[in-house]
């Protein structure tokens, strides 16, 4: 929880500067998992989880524009993060 606090702290004082990269970073993580998904195929199950990566990666992009309170941006991108990498994770030892 302290490591939570001090990232959030951080995230609050310099939040257009780090809003900025993390929209980058969660595109091409969210990016990286759409693509290994659609390389596993196209049945309902990746059809289902493309949606889960779009949708978070979209909720996080609209967090920011919609300038929404810091604690609530920061938490919706460590889910878009958690997510995205969790998907891609699944998918690529499904692949390989």
């Amino acid at each position: 929880m302290k490591l939570y606090n001090n990232l959030l702290k951080d995230f609050e004082e310099l939040y257009v500067g780090y809003s900025a990269v993390a929209i980058i970073l969660s595109t091409c993580l969210g990016a990286a998992a759409a693509m290994v998904i659609l390389m596993n195929g196209h049945d309902l199950i990746q059809m289902l989880q493309l949606f889960v990566v779009v949708a978070v990666c979209m909720i996080y992009m609209v967090t920011v524009l919609a300038q929404l309170s810091t604690k609530f941006v920061f938490n919706s991108l460590i889910v878009s993060l958690v997510t995205s990498t969790i998907l891609l994770i699944i998918n690529v030892a499904l692949r390989y």
